[in-house]
């Protein structure tokens, strides 16, 4: 295995393991931490004027971000093997009321990701991230508070919240890409 290759696949399983820390984070952090935090409901936090969402968007939307790494440092497999096992993570680290909306939506988004962003990463990385991670956050988005809560009352805070950490993401990926370049790594 070349210097090149170990390196990618150090970067790989950093970057799996990051997003395997994304999905108990978010759990832990809606049920602790926020400016209000109303009982019998998720702890909320401001994500833009006037917009509240539950605290845990704050890592979900990284963990989309996440997955797309893992997938270009590992493969597509490992990016696969990982949503599997996060959405079983999702549902064993949720609250009990929350288990089957964090496993289900954690599953369905992260699949859109997968989706969008596999055929996108080789030529365009930088859109690829972007266009997966905003078309999974919204899927999750729908899906998480439909089925936890009945209601979409937080769709634009959650939608927003996640796409905030999407964005600050986003110049870190042009400096990966543009260092894969300079090194010749290649995605997987």
């Amino acid at each position: 295995m070349s210097g090149n290759e170990r390196q990618r696949r150090r970067e790989g399983i950093l970057f799996l393991v990051g997003f395997g820390l994304c999905i108990p984070a978010a759990n832990w952090l809606i049920g602790n931490v926020g400016t209000v935090c109303p009982p019998n409901a998720p702890c909320l936090i401001p994500v833009a004027p006037g917009v509240m969402a539950p605290s845990g968007v704050i890592t979900i939307g990284l963990a989309f971000v996440l997955r797309d790494l893992v997938q270009r440092r590992i493969g597509v497999r490992w990016a696969a093997a990982a949503v599997v096992a996060g959405a079983g993570l999702s549902a064993f680290f949720a609250p009990p009321a929350l288990v089957v909306a964090s496993g289900t939506a954690y599953l369905f988004s992260e699949t859109a990701d997968l989706a969008v962003y596999t055929p996108l990463q080789r030529r365009r990385l930088v859109l690829a991230v972007f266009a997966s991670s905003i078309v999974g956050l919204i899927v999750d988005s729908i899906l998480f508070l439909y089925l936890a809560f009945g209601s979409l009352d937080f769709l634009l805070g959650q939608v927003v919240g996640k796409a905030w950490m999407v964005v600050f993401a986003l110049p870190f990926i042009m400096l990966l890409r543009r260092r894969d370049e300079r090194l010749g790594l290649t995605a997987a």
